[in-house]
């Protein structure tokens, strides 16, 4: 898997969650599509400032570029929708992680529906 160094020195590797500000300076929050030369990256947009980039991948300096704890990503629809990245990238390790997360909110929901 392609790695690369940030600002903060930790590690962002493609799918990984971000934040970050855009050359305009907008913040835009998405996920590392792909690395690139010159210590840039490729991100889709989730969020932004300027709406009309929402859904879009665009490109960023990786310094300009933040890795979001694993932790915010905590609602069902977040991780079906990392599930989905995770299979079009063929990341195995992840998308286990991720069903392993999801069954795991099943079975508490079940277990809050059975003690009412």
């Amino acid at each position: 898997m392609n790695m690369m160094l940030s600002n903060n020195a930790s590690i962002i590797k493609t799918g990984d969650w971000i934040k970050g500000e855009s050359r305009d300076g907008e913040l835009v929050i998405g996920y590392i599509e792909s690395p690139l030369f010159d210590g840039a990256v490729n991100v889709t947009v989730v969020n932004s400032d300027n709406k009309e980039t929402v859904g879009k991948t665009i490109q960023m300096l990786s310094k300009r570029v933040k890795k979001l704890p694993d932790s915010m990503v905590t609602n069902r629809e977040q991780i079906l929708f990392q599930i989905d990245l995770a299979l079009s990238t063929g990341d195995e390790e992840w998308f286990l992680e991720l069903s392993s997360k999801l069954n795991s909110m099943r079975q508490l929901a079940e277990g809050v529906h059975l003690t009412k």
